[in-house]
């Protein structure tokens, strides 16, 4: 089934880890938790099984802020995942869910038009009409599955709902309860349940936590790749896995283009080139890490399909202006100065810099 899927979740496309790691797996569980904290962290971070499975990486940096995140999970408070666009908190928040509790697909994606009962309960109105409320009339979301289950819950961009709705989590939260008053009744949670948010205050349109509903929430600040190394090995192995899922048509190595981007984005986005030297103007976009794999799957597409099957200045210079320029006023105005004063003047980057202001 699996294989019809355009993306599988972590837990099936990573499964021959997770059993490794659940076979080996001495340590001492959580309740409900397939894996024991260290064997999380362990899947998290990369290494080996107790049989030798070799076990890949999911998330490069600090293995602290991991072992605080899951040790946080082991707990009764809930996870906050913070940091500006791309840091990884989504893909971090899929695979916890994957390694503890076997499932990530239990989602809520919280949006301005997110209601109450998106995150509580809905009815079937049909049945509702027919045999007035009843426990059969209730349809359950994401989060009344999990506390019923004692699994884990996502909650994608928090700040993005509602303050009003926001806070419908803090009895959840606090009391490990959700009433149900139409039926006197209310879901007390099993053993194991616990809630991963993810949030960011970059992107425009964010509502801030309430007081009350942050003292609910252990926070793990997610950073940024502390240097362009670090970026570069992400984004690459990123592209290559994101490549390989898509089944786009292989092309030559692409190590040295997919270090241009990098560099490109670091240097827009911190509004200085790498030396220092020369201060840029601000660009109205993020351009997180995120934003560089999508353009290098982008120019790989490019340059399988259109190219000679090797990504080159051609395959990345549309998808590079698509990135940069979401204010074609501003953001193009700081292309353009960045082109003249710093792509230009680099050593071999003149192709890039023709191929660039071909197509802006």
């Amino acid at each position: 089934m699996t294989a019809t899927r355009l993306r599988q979740s972590a837990e099936d496309r990573y499964a021959d880890e997770l059993d490794a790691l659940r076979r080996g797996d001495t340590h001492a569980r959580p309740a409900n938790w397939a894996l024991s904290p260290r064997a999380v962290v362990t899947y998290l971070m990369g290494g080996q099984a107790a049989d030798g499975t070799p076990v890949s990486s999911k998330y490069v940096g600090n293995p602290r802020l991991i072992e605080t995140a899951v040790a946080t999970l082991a707990t009764d408070r809930a996870l906050l995942l913070l940091g500006m666009p791309g840091t990884a908190k989504s893909w971090v928040s899929e695979h916890l869910t994957a390694a503890i509790s076997g499932t990530s697909n239990r989602v809520i994606q919280c949006t301005a038009g997110t209601d109450e009962s998106q995150i509580r309960y809905g009815w079937n109105y049909a049945m509702l009409l027919a045999h007035g409320p009843g426990p059969d009339a209730l349809v359950r979301t994401p989060m009344m599955r999990a506390m019923e289950e004692g699994t884990l819950v996502r909650l994608e961009e928090l700040t993005r709902m509602g303050s009003d709705v926001q806070d419908t989590l803090i009895t959840i939260l606090s009391e490990k309860m959700m009433p149900i008053p139409e039926l006197d009744d209310a879901i007390h949670a099993r053993p194991g349940f616990n809630v991963i948010a993810t949030a960011n205050n970059r992107d425009k349109g964010v509502n801030e936590l309430s007081s009350a509903l942050k003292r609910r929430f252990n926070v793990v600040v997610l950073p940024a790749p502390a240097t362009i190394e670090e970026e570069t090995d992400i984004v690459t192995r990123r592209i290559a896995e994101t490549g390989l899922s898509l089944a786009l048509p292989p092309i030559a190595p692409a190590d040295a283009e997919i270090a241009r981007i990098v560099t490109i984005f670091r240097e827009l986005r911190s509004e200085q080139t790498l030396d220092g030297k020369l201060k840029l103007k601000p660009l109205s976009g993020s351009l997180s890490t995120a934003e560089a794999i999508s353009v290098g799957i982008n120019a790989w597409a490019e340059a399988a399909h259109f190219g000679s099957g090797r990504m080159d200045a051609q395959s990345l210079a549309a998808n590079i202006v698509g990135a940069v320029v979401k204010d074609p006023t501003a953001d193009g105005q700081a292309l353009q100065e960045y082109l003249e004063n710093v792509v230009r003047k680099r050593e071999g980057w003149r192709d890039l810099y023709g191929a660039i202001r071909d197509v802006i």
